[in-house]
């Protein structure tokens, strides 16, 4: 097409392609968003990149030189041997397992149901080369040195060999189970299983997106005044602070100087510029280049320029300067091995070759603190997602590999060492580069959730790690898409909870848990992305679009050039800031930059930015300039990569988004498109995938929407998994027959996910029934529970190891723990077979030993079903797992349905507990005989602003009972109004127009006849189908009962758990309570009698502990009874009643030489 062909093509109004066009075409734009990315491409894409590049970063950090141990007593005279390691290419293999000796393919499940680690293992080629060190002589006159050394290379070998082995991340390239099709369901995977998480030790863990600084920027502060040049490595960390100079005793005014850190030294200012070849002050002026007349910013310059000739005279002269700044780094504490020159070269700005750039952005740097300083520039905010970058599994894996990989090194050499210092030739490098210290430091990170630190090498951080979510397939996609922000400390952190403007389509803003994690844990929003690293050098595009190279000198003015920042390095100069960006911005659409680039122009600072680097939270938009395109073709789908390459959609990075003038929908756009740059694909894709499902979300209030998506949505029984079969979970719930919604919303069509919802569609009335509804209470249908509404089976799994005959304790013989059935003290055996496991279909209870344990010697070690747990043996597993130890897992099926006390939701977070089954009978019926299966109480709306559910009942009213197609009726009067999408719900006159044609009350109001008496009721009841969820809290998982049972040994008093059949703790405030009721007796019984009632003998006398001995008394017969020693009688001891806690306390303190007196009175 011709360029004259589109520009008249752009001249084509937008309103002409129409409102329902283009709404159907961000539907199906989402769609294929959805279809192209998913919903964890982030967890997928940065793990891929990592195996793909990252990990071969990882081992090319130069050679390792392994000097001797210089033994005294192995003196050679100097024939020192060395040794130099250098690792090359990094090889991964595919997953496999050994049995039997043979290589066998290796999938997700085989892991999950052996407690297998499902992981890679990676080989390296290594090279070493021993050499010795030879001094030559040589003629100084010729090379000005009397002797130099030289290499004698003794022997080089070259082999690949086993490192370790890395976690398999579910889904990503390494595993087995990415293609896509019906072979995966072969495979023992879960059909709607979209992988992203690992799988250690049989359990699977998952990352949490880590929010860290970024590093690609200059960072301003205010307290105190600096800007840093921030890096990953410490020794690059770069800072220029503005303070007062505390050691300037002659001013009678503290002026502010400018004083810079670097390799952990100050140096003043103006001494490193002319260090790095700045020839004049004025040269050095020009540099920074502040633009105003400030006066306290020229008396900070010239007292900068001062304090720089009082800490090195003549500075100005030769290299003095560099002279000072080579003395000042070399006497630090640990100073670097390299030349002041190199140090330069190697530690200040690093991507920048050449002193010249070195001192111009340094003059930069100077300038944007000076410039904040006079308030002309603002502060970085830490709590911008600007300034902020998304660790994923690429990051995280990389960092703690260095951890582990590091400590391989170290236990090298220090193996190689031993081993130089003798006679004997080295050993292939297997016998001292040990593979289990890789393997094993990933298992334990990833166990026990303690991850390195990003910055600080012998820390660890919590909350990077955890396991995954499985009651219902939504938690899992929940806790995939979640991100974390580490705080020092969790109490006071400022605005860090507060929602901030960037977090505007990236971040859902309602999605966070309450209490002291509430605004740390979010969650991402719909169409949020996380960028991955751009490979592709963008530099050279950068001059072909106008960019000026930046010259290595400082004496060139800038001339009011915008600077050109790449990934925060300085590349270049542009003098026309707004076509360069148009430039950049046009070719990025047209697919000849990278999709993900993000391009900020900043006027105020005469800045251009542009970031390729991972972690930054991108989103689609349309483009409103290109959407004519769309009326040239339009096709029935839509690839979302044509989209982008067509630049009708763009991925907006946080920075960019600032220049965008953005609509909020289609129909803002059409009323004044000539406004608006970018628009909204959906409003309600600024929310998360558990808020976005939601139906009438926005007439909700926040706190309700909360609960539904952070609490109830998580606890929702559902359809866990396809592959229940072969998991062995040790609690997992399933609802029997889960239903979709009556309704939809745009996020649930587009993903094309029935199984984020979990529960079903129930008749709920709003009504008070005999007053057993009250508090959020609900009363239920018997019958529709006999039919097998909500009911679900729980499957509790039970595991046992035992030993292996080559054990590594080495026990004897006959202490082997081996499976078996033997006569046990502890519990029931009726239901075990010879084997020790109980036949498929057992029925146990309480009390019944559930894997049966035993050694030789007879000694019982079997596992029993504890208090309250119950159920029918479902399978049997037997397996061992990569360790060669053998185990057992038995799971056990139980059958629940609805009993008084379990906890229900809609999905409104209007939560109530069941308080009464009522016979179907005696429910109020309408003149269809449509009976409620759910009665709620009509005082649970208004005080918690939730029409949001009413609405949804009326609308699933009709279009559950729709009006039939008439002959000669219009489609249009028949077409159901389905979606309930939030931000762009049908109104109210919609919704009651649609049921009164399906021959509803308008209002959805049911004329209801008693059930009991057959009397038309005076008032109208409220009653529609809604979407309730069965929450895992049950009854029977809770209650709690015991008359007597077990007590600690120590106390007497009774145990704490559930399990253990311990009791209920009755604690101050329960006791306050008593106390206020005046119940005494009440109160000594619960306290004393039920808990650890004793008794003890009291000398009256004396008033001390009296104790029960044996005593011989004149008349020579043997007694045994209470006797006073300190008083030798027996006549005044009298028995009193004491808790038992008391009488220990009496006795621990008999024996630390603390005696007590006792006051005692008859009663």
């Amino acid at each position: 097409m011709d360029v004259d062909e589109i520009e008249s093509a752009g001249q084509i109004n937008i309103s002409e392609l129409g409102e329902s066009f283009l709404q159907t075409f961000c539907k199906k734009a989402a769609t294929s968003f959805f279809e192209e990315f998913g919903l964890i491409s982030h967890q997928l894409n940065s793990y891929n990149f990592f195996i793909e590049h990252g990990l071969q970063n990882v081992f090319e950090s130069g050679d390792i030189l392994v000097e001797p141990s210089f033994d005294v007593i192995k003196k050679k005279d100097g024939d020192w041997r060395y040794a130099t390691v250098k690792f090359g290419k990094v090889t991964l293999e595919k997953p496999t397992f050994f049995s039997d000796d043979k290589e066998l393919e290796f999938l997700p499940w085989h892991a999950r149901l052996q407690n297998m680690t499902y992981s890679a293992r990676i080989k390296v080629n290594v090279q070493v080369e021993v050499f010795k060190k030879i001094v030559v002589k040589h003629d100084k006159f010729k090379t000005g040195q009397d002797e130099y050394v030289e290499k004698e290379i003794l022997d080089v070998k070259k082999q690949d060999i086993l490192i370790g082995s890395i976690p398999v991340m579910v889904k990503s390239v390494l595993c087995k189970t990415s293609e896509k099709g019906k072979e995966n369901c072969k495979k023992g995977n879960c059909a709607f299983d979209q992988g992203g998480y690992f799988v250690i030790k049989g359990a699977e863990k998952v990352f949490i997106a880590q929010e860290q600084m970024c590093t690609k920027r200059l960072w301003i502060s205010n307290s105190p005044w600096t800007v840093s040049f921030r890096s990953e490595t410490k020794r690059n960390r770069f800072i220029v602070r503005l303070s007062e100079n505390e050691k300037a005793e002659d001013y009678k005014i503290m002026e502010k100087v400018l004083t810079v850190y670097f390799l952990s030294t100050e140096i003043p200012v103006w001494l490193l510029f002319f260090a790095l070849g700045v020839s004049s002050d004025k040269e050095a002026m020009d540099l920074i280049a502040f633009d105003g007349d400030d006066a306290s910013i020229t008396n900070s310059l010239i007292a900068s320029i001062h304090e720089a000739d009082a800490v090195c005279e003549a500075f100005r002269c030769g290299n003095n300067a560099l002279t000072y700044v080579e003395h000042q780094i070399k006497s630090t504490k640990f100073p670097p091995a390299e030349s002041v020159d190199d140090c330069l070269r190697l530690y200040l700005f690093p991507c920048l070759q050449g002193l010249k750039k070195k001192a111009r952005f340094l003059g930069y740097m100077v300038k944007c603190l000076l410039s904040a300083y006079a308030g002309k520039r603002k502060c970085e905010n830490r709590d911008s997602f600007r300034n902020k970058r998304i660790e994923l599994a690429g990051e995280l894996l990389e960092r703690e590999i260095r951890v582990h990989l590091a400590h391989a090194r170290r236990k090298m050499t220090r193996a190689m060492q031993k081993q130089l210092s003798g006679d004997g030739d080295l050993k292939p490098i297997e016998h001292y580069l040990d593979a289990s210290v890789i393997t094993n430091g990933l298992n334990r990170a990833f166990s026990t959730g303690a991850w390195s630190h990003p910055f600080r090498k012998m820390e660890r951080v919590s909350g990077v790690v955890a396991n995954l979510g499985r009651a219902n397939p939504l938690q899992t996609l929940i806790d995939l898409r979640r991100t974390r922000q580490q705080v020092l400390y969790t109490g006071k952190v400022g605005d860090a909870r507060h929602p901030h403007p960037s977090h505007w389509g990236r971040v859902c803003f309602l999605s966070t848990p309450d209490g002291e994690n509430c605004g740390l844990v979010k969650n991402m929003s719909l169409l949020g992305l996380v960028s991955t690293q751009g490979l592709e050098s963008v530099v050279e595009m950068l001059f072909t679009c106008g960019m000026e190279e930046l010259m290595n000198d400082t004496s060139t003015p800038l001339c009011g050039k915008h600077k050109v920042l790449l990934n925060g390095d300085w590349v270049g100069l542009c003098a026309d800031s707004e076509s360069f960006v148009g430039e950049l911005k046009s070719r990025r659409r047209q697919s000849e930059l990278p999709l993900e680039m993000e391009i900020k122009r900043d006027k105020d600072d005469n800045e251009v930015r542009i970031f390729t680097d991972a972690g930054r939270l991108l989103r689609p938009l349309l483009v409103v300039e290109n959407l004519h395109k769309l009326k040239q073709d339009k096709p029935t789908q839509y690839p979302f990569k044509h989209l982008l390459d067509q630049g009708i959609l763009e991925l907006i990075g946080i920075e960019e988004e600032e220049d965008c003038t953005t609509a909020w929908g289609i129909k803002q756009l059409l009323k004044e498109p000539k406004n608006y740059t970018h628009c909204e694909l959906d409003l309600s894709f600024l929310l998360g995938v558990s808020c976005a499902i939601v139906p009438f979300a926005n007439h909700d209030h926040g706190k309700r929407v909360l609960y539904q998506s952070q609490k109830h949505c998580q606890q929702a029984i559902g359809f866990s998994s396809t592959n229940p079969n072969i998991r062995c979970d040790t609690l997992s719930q399933q609802l029997f027959y889960p239903q979709k919604p009556l309704f939809k919303t745009l996020a649930s069509e587009c993903l094309e996910k029935e199984v984020l919802f979990n529960g079903q569609n129930a008749i709920v009335a709003v009504n008070v029934h005999l007053g057993y509804n009250q508090e959020d209470s609900i009363v239920m249908n018997k019958a529709s529970l006999e039919r097998g509404m909500f009911r679900s089976e729980q499957i509790r799994s039970y595991k046992a190891e035992v030993d292996t005959k080559d054990s590594e304790k080495r026990k004897k013989m006959d202490e082997l723990v081996q499976f078996g059935k033997t006569y046990s003290k502890i519990g029931k055996v009726d239901s075990l077979e010879d084997d020790g496991f109980p036949f498929i279909g057992a029925n146990m209870s309480t009390g019944d030993i559930v894997i049966g344990r035993c050694t030789e010697s007879g000694a019982d070690h079997s596992i029993k079903l504890k208090h309250t747990e119950r159920g029918i043996v479902q399978k049997v597993v037997l397996s061992s797992n990569d360790e060669g130890k053998n185990f057992a897992a038995v799971s056990l099926r139980q059958v629940r349905s609805p009993c008084l006390g379990d906890k229900f939701s809609s999905m409104h977070g209007q939560k109530g507990v069941l308080g009464y089954l009522e016979e179907q009978q005696n429910f109020p019926f309408t003149i269809q005989g449509i009976v409620p299966d759910i009665v709620i109480n009509p005082h649970a709306f208004p005080s918690r602003q939730t029409p949001g559910q009413l609405l949804e009942a009326a609308l699933s009213k009709g279009i559950a009972c729709p009006i039939q197609k008439k002959e000669g009726s219009s489609a249009a009067y028949t077409k159901l109004t389905r979606h309930a999408t939030p931000f762009s719900t049908p109104g109210v006159t919609e919704i009651t127009e649609q049921l009164h044609r399906a021959g509803f009350s308008r209002w959805g109001n049911e004329r209801v006849y008693n059930g009991r008496s057959g009397e038309m009721m005076r008032s109208l009841i409220f009653m529609g189908p809604t979407f309730y969820q069965r929450l895992v809290h049950m009854s029977e998982d809770k209650v709690k009962f015991r008359n007597t049972g077990p007590v600690h040994p120590l106390t007497r008093q009774p145990v704490a758990d559930r399990k253990r059949f311990g009791g209920i703790r009755f604690g101050e405030m329960e006791r306050d309570c008593l106390i206020a009721h005046g119940a005494s007796a009440n109160l000594h019984e619960r306290l004393f009698t039920l808990s650890d009632s004793s008794q003890m003998h009291i000398c009256r006398k004396c008033k001390t502990y009296a104790n029960v001995i044996e005593r011989t008394p004149s008349s020579g017969r043997k007694i045994r009874g209470p006797y006073c020693r300190v008083c030798a009688s027996s006549d005044h001891v009298v028995r009193v009643y004491v808790p038992y806690g008391a009488k220990l306390l009496c006795q621990e303190l008999f024996s630390m030489g603390i005696t007590l007196n006792f006051d005692t009175k008859l009663c």
